[in-house]
Formats: C-alpha cells, sequence, structure tokens
C-alpha cells in the first residue's frame, strides 16, 4: 500500500512540474491527419460481368457480402411503389426454396439478409459463408413472385399510407420531393393510395427480370476471407447468373430554381409546423467539393455542434432540434435544413434558417470552430469503419463513381486540409437561401399567412400530402347571408329536425373498423350508447380485449384503458355530460359553446363552411359543415398534446327516428393513428337499462 501511494504522489508531483511549463493560451498544434488502413481491394470479374472486390480484414471470423446494380430504370408512374414491393418479394421465397424454408435456413445459420430495389446485402460467421453465399445468390438469381405475397405488402403499404396521410414529416417529405425534382424524376415519383393499387404482380416481374442482372451488379466481400476463398465461392454460386441487354432511361432534369418559394401544405389542427429550406444541388461523387461541403453542412446543421442546432433550439427554445445536410448523388444531390417549431415561431424559425444559411455565405468561419468540426469528422469516419457495409461501400463507390483508389485512404488526410477558405467557397456554390423551396407543413390560417414574406412574389403556392397542387390557399367569401347559426339550423334540419331529435330516448350503434397504426391493421368493433338526458357508454374492442371504455352515469363516471381504470375528474365530467346530450346541438348555451364562422374550405374537393367552436375554458374545436348537404363533414381537435380529425360519411336514416340520420362511416386520425368505422347497426328508442352506465 506504501508503495503505491509513493507512486501516485510522484506522479501527481510530475504532472504539476509539466503543467508549470505549459502555456495553456497557446492552443496545441495539431499532429498530422492519420493514414486510414481499409486493406487493398482485390478483384476480379466473372465471364457474365459481375464485378467483385475482396477486401481482407480477418481481425473476426465473419464475413459480409454486398451486391449492388448500376442501373438507371424506367419511372414507376401510375405504379408508382412496384419498386419498393419487388425488394420485399425477393425475400419472400425462390423457385428453390419457400417463403418459410428462406426463412428457416436464414435464421439457422444466424444471417442477416436484406435487400432492396438495387442490390442485396447479407452477413454471416465465416464458417457459414459458403450457405449464406448460396442463400444470396437463390435470392438474386431465382426470386419466385407470388400474388399472395403481392397482396399482402399491398395490403399492409395501404395501411401506412392511410397513417402517413396526416403524419407532418411523411407530408414534408412528399412534398419536397415533387417539388424539388418534379414527378418526371425518379426522385419526385410519390407512391400514393393510387398508385399501390395500380401495381400488379407483373410489373414487379418485369423489374426483376429486367435490371437483377451481373453485368451492370457490383459486389463487395469483406472479412474473414481470401481472395482464393471468393473466387471459388462467387464462381460456384454466381457463374450461372445470366446476364442481359439493360436498358438506360433518361430523366427530366430539375428545372433550376430562379425565385425562392413558399409552398404550404396544410394539416388540420397542426399545433406544430414542420419546415425544409430545399433545393437540388450538383454534386458528383468523388469529387473535391464532397468533402468540403460535408464539412460546411456540418458547421451549418450537421448535428448538435451546428450553428442551426445552437440558434434554433439552444438560444431560441423554439425546437427540439434543427439540421441540415447536402447530399451527393450522381443524377442530382439535394440541400436541405430543416426544423420543426411551433405555429408561433414558425416563420421566425423560417428567418433564422435563412439567416443562418446567408452567414454561412458572408462571414468566414473562425478557426476554431473549423477544427472542432473537423475533429468530430475525423472521429466519426474512424468508427464508420468498424462497419463492414461501409467498407464494401467504398470498394464498389471507388469503381462505381471513377474515383481515385487511394480516395479514402487519404480522406482523413484531405478532411483536415479543409480551410476557412474552402468553407465560404462551398457555401457560395452550395448554400442559396435566395434560390431555395421553403416547404412547410402546418395549420391553415394560423402559420401559412406569416410565411409570405419569404416568398419571392408574396404568393404562397398549396399543395397536399402528396403533393399535388390545391386549387386555392385562400377559403372562400362567406355569402353576406351566411351565419354561425344559419349553418347549423341547415345542419340540424338535414339530420331530421328538432322534433326528430327530441323524440330520442336512446340510441346505440354497433361499427365494425380497423385500426391502422404502423403498418399493422387491427380489426375492432366499437359500441357506443347514449341515454337521455345525460347517460354514455362507449367502448371499443378488438383482439378478444376490451381496447378502451367511456361509462357516465350523469353525475359521475370513468376511463379504462387496458385494464386501468381511472375515475373521472370534474373537467371529464363536464366534457362528458355535453357528449351524452343526444340533442347537445339544439342548446350548446346549456355547455358554454359559442360558435363562430370562421370562412370556407374544402374537404374532399366540397366545399364547406368552417365553424370554430369554443367553449367557456378556450378549448377549440373547427367543425366543418358540407356546403350543399348541410351534414357535418369533418371536426378538428387540437390540446397541446396533438390533434385529431374526424370525418363523417354516408348518413342515412336509421330505421323508426322519424328522419334522423347519422353518419355511417368515420375516419378517425390521431398521429400515427387511423381508425375507418362503418356502423353495422344503429337503434332508436330501445329502453337501454340503466345498468349499462353503471
Amino acid at each position: 500500500m506504501k508503495k503505491l501511494t509513493l507512486s501516485i504522489l510522484s506522479i501527481a508531483i510530475a504532472i504539476s512540474a509539466s503543467a508549470q511549463k505549459l502555456d495553456r493560451s497557446v492552443r496545441p498544434k495539431a499532429g498530422p491527419a492519420p493514414e486510414v488502413k481499409l486493406g487493398d481491394a482485390q478483384s476480379f470479374t466473372l465471364p457474365n460481368g459481375l464485378r467483385v472486390f475482396v477486401v481482407e480484414k480477418h481481425k473476426l471470423p465473419v464475413i459480409s457480402c454486398s451486391v449492388q446494380l448500376d442501373v438507371r430504370p424506367e419511372l414507376e408512374g401510375n405504379a408508382t411503389g412496384y419498386r419498393s414491393m419487388m425488394s420485399e418479394l425477393l425475400t419472400s421465397g425462390t423457385t428453390h426454396r419457400s417463403n418459410e424454408e428462406l426463412n428457416k435456413q436464414i435464421d439457422y445459420i444466424g444471417a442477416n439478409i436484406n435487400a432492396s430495389d438495387e442490390g442485396i446485402y447479407a452477413s454471416s460467421l465465416k464458417k457459414h459463408m459458403g450457405t449464406m453465399l448460396q442463400l444470396v445468390a437463390d435470392i438474386v438469381i431465382n426470386s419466385d413472385f407470388k400474388q399472395e405475397e403481392l397482396d399482402k405488402i399491398k395490403k399492409r403499404t395501404l395501411s401506412g399510407l392511410e397513417a402517413s396521410k396526416n403524419e407532418p414529416d411523411d407530408m414534408l417529405q412528399n412534398v419536397s420531393a415533387v417539388i424539388n425534382f418534379g414527378k418526371q424524376h425518379p426522385y419526385g415519383e410519390v407512391p400514393t393510395d393510387v398508385t399501390v393499387k395500380n401495381i400488379t404482380l407483373e410489373d414487379c416481374k418485369k423489374y426483376y427480370s429486367t435490371y437483377f442482372r451481373p453485368n451492370v451488379a457490383y459486389m463487395a466481400l469483406v472479412g474473414d476471407i481470401t481472395m482464393d476463398e471468393a473466387k471459388g465461392f462467387i464462381e460456384k454460386h454466381f457463374g450461372k447468373w445470366a446476364k442481359a441487354d439493360v436498358p438506360v432511361a433518361k430523366y427530366q432534369d430539375p428545372k433550376p430554381i430562379e425565385k425562392t418559394q413558399v409552398a404550404f401544405v396544410p394539416r388540420d389542427g397542426a399545433v406544430q409546423s414542420v419546415i425544409n429550406v430545399t433545393y437540388p444541388v450538383d454534386l458528383q461523387p468523388g469529387t473535391p467539393d464532397v468533402i468540403k461541403a460535408r464539412v460546411a453542412n456540418s458547421i451549418l446543421g450537421g448535428g448538435s455542434n451546428g450553428r442551426l442546432f445552437l440558434n434554433l433550439r439552444e438560444k431560441h427554445g423554439w425546437t427540439y432540434g434543427s439540421y441540415s445536410s447536402i447530399t451527393q448523388d450522381d443524377l442530382k444531390g439535394t440541400f436541405t435544413a430543416y426544423a420543426k417549431c411551433r405555429n408561433a415561431v414558425s416563420d421566425s424559425s423560417v428567418g433564422e434558417i435563412i439567416a443562418e444559411m446567408r452567414k454561412l455565405q458572408s462571414e468566414k468561419v473562425p478557426q476554431d470552430e473549423l477544427q472542432n468540426h473537423l475533429n468530430n469528422m475525423s472521429g466519426s469516419f474512424a468508427i464508420g469503419l468498424e462497419n463492414p457495409q461501409t467498407i464494401a461501400q467504398y470498394a464498389i463507390n471507388i469503381e462505381r463513381y471513377k474515383m481515385p483508389k487511394d480516395y479514402y485512404q487519404n480522406y482523413l488526410k484531405n478532411l483536415n486540409a479543409v480551410t476557412v477558405d474552402d468553407i465560404q467557397n462551398v457555401a457560395r456554390k452550395y448554400v442559396n437561401a435566395d434560390k431555395a423551396h421553403i416547404v412547410v407543413v402546418g395549420s391553415k390560417g394560423d402559420v401559412d399567412k406569416t410565411l409570405a414574406k419569404y416568398d419571392s412574389d408574396g404568393k404562397l403556392e398549396y399543395f397536399d400530402n402528396y403533393g399535388n397542387p390545391l386549387k386555392t390557399g385562400e377559403q372562400k367569401a362567406v355569402p353576406a347571408n351566411v351565419t354561425a347559426a344559419e349553418v347549423m339550423k341547415k345542419y340540424i334540419a338535414a339530420i331530421g329536425g328538432e322534433k326528430a331529435i327530441n323524440s330520442i330516448k336512446d340510441i346505440k350503434t354497433v361499427s365494425k373498423g380497423i385500426l391502422s397504426v404502423q403498418g399493422q391493421e387491427i380489426p375492432l368493433t366499437i359500441t357506443e350508447m347514449k341515454k337521455s338526458p345525460s347517460k354514455m357508454k362507449s367502448m371499443v374492442e378488438g383482439m378478444g380485449m376490451v381496447f378502451s371504455k367511456e361509462v357516465f352515469d350523469g353525475t359521475k363516471g370513468y376511463a379504462e384503458q387496458q385494464g386501468q381504470r381511472a375515475e373521472m375528474g370534474p373537467d371529464e365530467i363536464a366534457s362528458s355530460k355535453e357528449k351524452a346530450d343526444i340533442a347537445a346541438d339544439l342548446h350548446p348555451e346549456k355547455y358554454g359553446i359559442k360558435r363562430t364562422l370562421k370562412g370556407m374550405d374544402q374537404v374532399n374537393g366540397a366545399d364547406a363552411y368552417v365553424l370554430e367552436a369554443v367553449n367557456t375554458k378556450g378549448d377549440k374545436i373547427t367543425e366543418y359543415y358540407d356546403t350543399k348537404t348541410g351534414y357535418l363533414v369533418k371536426r378538428v381537435e387540437t390540446s397541446p398534446e396533438g390533434s385529431q380529425s374526424v370525418e363523417y360519411a354516408n348518413y342515412k336514416e336509421v330505421a323508426g327516428a322519424n328522419g334522423y340520420k347519422v353518419p355511417y362511416t368515420i375516419k378517425l386520425a390521431a398521429g400515427p393513428m387511423n381508425i375507418t368505422a362503418n356502423v353495422e347497426t344503429a337503434e332508436i328508442n330501445k329502453n337501454i337499462p340503466d345498468t349499462e352506465f353503471n
């Protein structure tokens, strides 16, 4: 113990002495950039044209295989989405192995196999290398697409699209793609429910048979493998892969942006906006500007140490994060600056993004700020080399894009050679706030008007979630004789009139629906009961269990979710009294509800009056009433937690209800969750027992 103490003491004295000689006001000089040792990529080409690269890394007994196609396929057109579905079909079975057999063999060897429309990636232990390569070869050469598998994928895709219609980031991505590239460019094609329904098995088979050919393919093998081993396995398993002529499509180049244009995508009830400042850029892989542009982007918004993050989050507290990207691409790259912020600061956030973009052009970056980013990027590059897929990609990139053979070996050297002048030069070339698309998804009426100042001509363009232009972003003028009271009077008449409504003592509906969430579909049964004057019960069941239940007996009640019960508080009781009142629309003043006519808009292509309903607590609900039929067709409820919208359609008279009508189709959207329900039975005045509401 004594010796240890003396050793520690002597070390401390030595450190103290060294510190006295150290001038901390002088920044230490950076050492030379370390040399990157990727391993030499050996290569050979099969007679069928398959180009193979082998990178030996014997540190671990693992092997990875990456096959990439160098193709420019035809546009997907009115069947956009089939390429993505084809990639799912690739791993759903071959002519030699059923879907179950293929998955079983992959699991048995502990392999990882993932496919895309332009290739396949796989990895396994060294001892299973032969089996893994055999499975990969079977997939790329002998895939067998089945209609039943495609039907499953289409159903899942349609469910996901339904959910994404109200997901702000999905909406932003779709519209940005269409605006940047146009629908005559592969990067501007967006799958919709219409195009997905058009997809056929023949579309998928044609793409596979046309483009999955060895003469347009690169393969990289990385790991515990020798050149001789690689040749033997590749010749054995991929030698019979038949080559063929592969067509090369030509695409319409995106039109140059002459002036900044704001594109607004309305999202009902949004309490936040999502923003892209974006445009296409010409940045080819492997060119000298790539590394410099990456550094410039890191400074602007490459992460939590980027200027956008430090400005919009740390300085102003407007967002959880704001970032940017400058992508390289052999067709066309993209610049994007992104933020998600509250409605009230949407315009200010756009202004700060633009200001940071201009600052990067006009002012030289301080040397210490540049050095911090270079250090971070050097570390990230080194960490990335631990991933075999990254090394495989590098080997293919060098050949595919005709890059210098030592491009990645010299990457850190070239990275650390970037200067403040380089940053300003590439910023002036690729960061341009004066010729950009500003795409914003947000609350129409609350946000859009504040953005006009950023548009070059002051006129916003409006788009739906798929990037289709909307007829107008302006709400139509309401006829002079129309008031909120008149709209409600017409609605009351449309659903049967006051006499019919007052005649209802109780009502029960049972609906069958589908809950769609994150691509999954769950069948539901929804039961709703109301009994005059103020009793109600609603229950949602599915998968043999009760998902949620709400019961109110007129004075007290409870809500239950997944077995967890909570008694209603004063606010919930007040709200439940209104919801339970069958005739609530006849006397809104009883619940302190005041409706104001805000204007006109469109719901599913039809004109609707827009009413804002506000209660005594200040809670707001936006209601849409069809101008022709008078029916309530949509409600949007907004809260600090988010928003939900409900659409009503297919109004029908309930048997024995003196003309009283209810909507038989209801669609609810709340974040990633969507429910579509259809009423199967509706009963009026059947004397529902009070015990139902206990």
